[in-house]
């Protein structure tokens, strides 16, 4: 975690044993942590729907593959875009997030998906992925789950957020972290079975 107890901007990866077919080799991006609970979307449930298919004006916007993920089991009537963002280095320049958006971090916005992307919006991100729900937290709860055993926090790579093989991103993380933690990477996907 942060410095200040929170996981904002990093990844929570479902430890073997977590079971819960909602989180279950799961790869979830911390979008928020505070106070008051906490909010994600897992970056590896890529959907078989083209954003196209239900978001046509976004959906040429979308990063490959260009469908809809399964974000999580909350407000799944609900989608969140998450965009790359165009970092200008000019320290004379106004960094103003791109209108539709909020930063999240250098590089990263959530993004307006309820209406048509308009210029200036597409002036300043080079493509999206879009969620459907998100995973949430109460407060406490997440910190009770990872001190269970149930998540390994990690740092993100700029790349797990558009990776092209989001099936294989549970892996991949673990795979790349130091110590212990890289020996789950190859865990069997039924914990039972040794």
């Amino acid at each position: 975690m942060n410095g200040d107890g929170s996981t904002r901007g990093r990844l929570l990866v479902a430890a073997p044993t977590l079971v819960d077919p909602n989180f279950h080799r799961t790869v979830v991006l911390m979008i928020e942590h505070n106070a008051d609970g906490a909010l994600g979307v897992v970056l590896n449930r890529p959907t078989a729907t083209a954003l196209t298919e239900i978001l046509e004006a976004w959906g040429e916007h979308a990063i490959a593959p260009g469908v809809v993920f399964l974000g999580g089991p909350v407000e799944t009537d609900g989608m969140i875009g998450v965009a790359r963002a165009v970092v200008d280095l000019d320290p004379d320049h106004d960094h103003d997030d791109p209108p539709g958006t909020v930063g999240l971090w250098p590089g990263v916005v959530t993004v307006d998906l309820s209406g048509p992307p308009t210029e200036g919006l597409l002036e300043r991100i080079r493509g999206l992925r879009a969620f459907v729900g998100y995973a949430g937290w109460g407060p406490g709860q997440v910190e009770g789950e990872i001190a269970e055993g149930a998540w390994f926090v990690v740092d993100r790579a700029p790349e797990d957020l558009w990776s092209a093989r989001p099936a294989s991103l549970w892996s991949e993380v673990l795979r790349r972290q130091s110590g212990r933690i890289a020996q789950f990477a190859h865990a069997p996907t039924d914990p039972t079975v040794n």
